[in-house]
């Protein structure tokens, strides 16, 4: 196996759903076994929770303990610094967000943080976002998602952001929510999902190491099948390179998302064979019997 075939890191923008259960996960399974159980199967997760609030550093320890070998975490910036600070004055959060990270890097779990940063932050607080960007340590993998449509003008400002984090060798999160706006809502989930997510424009831009993906789909999974027949060969491309791709498929109700994910490794694998296939989820394996003998 060729080291393109082992660099693909895909996955959910959770771990957690209860909706899992008797489906990815077993039916009876307990909630401390979800993430051994979900890490069994993808490689990576969004940590959409500490976004909204840092939990107690005991529980990356419990993260870094529980994760399967090879997994890694892309843990989101806080909004306490992305959008109440708005990246200013915001050190001593930082400080905490990187010593919950080093927790996981230490458990060889860690993958890019993701700094999202609000609708409305434009290339008018450029300054603001490069002294941020010249605090983060350099030990600790790192990407940056923009929404502001300022940001994609294909000239001066889009131009300074790419030369910015390709100097710093940060990725730049590609958002692609084409699937979602495809079609009208079809039910009360993908209602709220359509009010609520960015409609920023799509690129395929590789700043780093790691390309970054974030794709939102539909909730009947193989509606989206003509948007991962494109990223199919691109992601591809990317494991030809050397790279290492975090891919994110986002569904608007989560249940469906490891579908959604196993959709897009099939067309990855169309174009990469040597790619193993996902391993079998735990609610759908045959459970092991015993052969009776003659002492039975």
């Amino acid at each position: 196996m060729n080291q393109s075939t082992t660099d693909l890191f895909l996955g959910c923008p959770v771990w957690a759903c209860e909706s899992w259960k008797g489906s990815l996960f077993t039916a009876a399974a307990p909630r401390k076994e979800w993430l051994p159980q979900y890490s069994s199967v993808f490689r990576t997760v969004e940590g959409n929770s500490t976004f909204y609030a840092l939990p107690p550093l005991e529980r990356f320890h419990e993260w870094g303990s529980s994760a399967a070998n090879g997994f890694r975490f892309s843990l989101k910036v806080s909004r306490t610094i992305t959008h109440d600070r708005r990246l200013r004055n915001a050190r001593s959060e930082l400080d905490r967000f990187v010593g919950a990270a080093e927790i996981l890097q230490k458990y060889d779990v860690l993958g890019p943080s993701f700094i999202q940063l609000p609708p409305d932050f434009s290339p008018d607080e450029s300054l603001a976002l490069l002294d941020f960007l010249n605090q983060l340590p350099q030990h600790l993998p790192w990407a940056v998602e923009v929404r502001h449509h300022g940001w994609f003008d294909l000239g001066r400002q889009e131009r300074w952001l790419i030369d910015l984090l390709t100097e710093r060798g940060l990725d730049f999160v590609l958002f692609d929510s084409r699937p979602l706006y495809s079609a009208p809502p079809e039910d009360e989930v993908e209602r709220i999902s359509q009010s609520r997510k960015p409609r920023t424009p799509l690129r395929h831009t590789v700043t780093a190491r790691h390309p970054f993906l974030r794709i939102v789909g539909r909730n009947q999974t193989r509606q989206t099948l003509p948007w991962l027949i494109e990223w199919g060969p691109i992601i591809a491309g990317w494991l030809q390179q050397g790279l290492q791709p975090f891919i994110f498929t986002h569904a608007p109700d989560d249940r469906f998302a490891p579908e959604f994910a196993t959709l897009m490794h099939e067309q990855i694998r169309r174009h990469l064979p040597a790619l193993p296939e996902l391993p079998v989820w735990p609610g759908r394996r045959q459970p092991t019997t015993r052969q009776k003998s003659l002492f039975d």
